[in-house]
């Protein structure tokens, strides 16, 4: 008997598949009117700034909730390419430290690590992520961080009672890939800082 398909997973890949073309498509078009002499006034710019944050999300969210096939990897520099489209101009840091050539499977649990620090720290902060030799650490330090901890006990306790929006929907798919890659996933909150190792 075969292992049933992750459908979470390739919905996502679908989704994203199917939204990154018309996107690029967008981001091209605005490039050319630029070209042609469009005028380079505030909404140009706008539109342009708001295709470049969907295109960078899209491709983070490729990772964190697509398919992931055998042994695929992927590259440091594709991975801070996308980390830095992604923060360009946010209040968010991601330092990430590391190999040059990672399992996709780990990187998509990492990213969706990354979603969890994110969601606690709403204004801002800076996030490091270093894989040593077979062991990630992603430190979240924030000023202020707004931890919910109902919502945290849910990547150690899948079963722990709490009703997730869709915008924590990431919370509840943490267990799934830690099982997955027969990881353990230690959280450490403190004032300050989230300390997550997988």
């Amino acid at each position: 008997m075969t292992d049933r398909p992750d459908l979470t997973a390739l919905l996502g890949s679908r989704i994203c598949h199917d939204l990154i073309s018309p996107i690029g498509a967008i981001g091209n078009g605005v490039e050319l009117l630029i070209m042609d002499g469009a005028a380079r006034g505030p909404e140009m710019a706008l539109i342009s700034e708001s295709v470049a944050s969907a295109n960078a999300r899209i491709r983070f969210f490729r990772i964190a909730f697509g398919a992931v096939g055998g042994d695929q990897r992927i590259g440091r520099p594709e991975v801070a390419n996308i980390l830095a489209d992604l923060t360009r101009g946010g209040r968010l840091e991601i330092l990430w430290e590391g190999p040059a050539d990672l399992p996709r499977h780990e990187v998509k649990l990492a990213f969706l690590l990354l979603m969890c620090l994110e969601t606690a720290m709403a204004y801002g902060g800076q996030i490091t992520v270093e894989r040593g030799d077979n062991r990630w650490t992603l430190i979240g330090r924030a000023p202020k961080l707004r931890v919910n901890p109902a919502l945290w006990e849910v990547l150690s306790n899948p079963g722990a009672p709490f009703d997730l929006t869709p915008a924590q929907v990431h919370f509840a798919l943490v267990p799934d890939e830690v099982a997955r890659l027969n990881r353990k996933l230690a959280v450490g909150i403190q004032e300050g800082e989230i300390r997550l190792t997988f």
